[in-house]
């Protein structure tokens, strides 16, 4: 991959997810086609997506749908334009390896990759990790609001 890193302020000038919804902390490398993105907030005891006292692993679909998200924000910046904002419209072939994400230590790391894209939509397919570990694989389909 080529694209330079981002960080996390560099995200949040890209997406509409702010705050502590913006799920990821820095962009690793990109390009055309990929991304890949870390992030450490999984541990947090304020996560946004947390319920009953968890992080479930099903948050990671989330992850994956926000690295699609900065990707495509990426490419726009890239041109000299602004993303349109989309909504996830499907998600497919989801796999969790785990239950719960926020009881594990170090980082996450994102994986997308731009499968299919028009005017009107764009579908990618995701990995997250952990420590080298496949946690969720899918792929994931957004309407775009053009």
């Amino acid at each position: 991959m080529s694209g330079v890193a981002l960080d996390r302020a560099g995200i949040l000038a890209r997406v509409p997810h702010q705050g502590a919804m913006c799920l990821w902390d820095e962009v690793l490398d990109w390009d055309a086609t990929r991304i890949r993105l870390r992030a450490g907030n999984h541990r947090d005891p304020v996560h946004p997506l947390r319920a009953r006292g968890r992080l479930p692993a099903l948050a990671l679909c989330e992850y994956g749908a926000q690295a699609m998200a900065v990707h495509g924000g990426l490419l726009a910046s890239a041109q000299g334009g602004r993303a349109a904002a989309g909504v996830l419209v499907a998600l497919r072939e989801v796999v969790l390896a785990v239950d719960r994400i926020d009881d594990l230590p170090g980082l996450l790391e994102g994986e997308a990759e731009l499968v299919a894209a028009s005017a009107a939509s764009q579908q990618y397919a995701f990995r997250l990790l952990h420590d080298g570990r496949v946690l969720a694989s899918g792929r994931a389909a957004a309407m775009l609001r053009t």
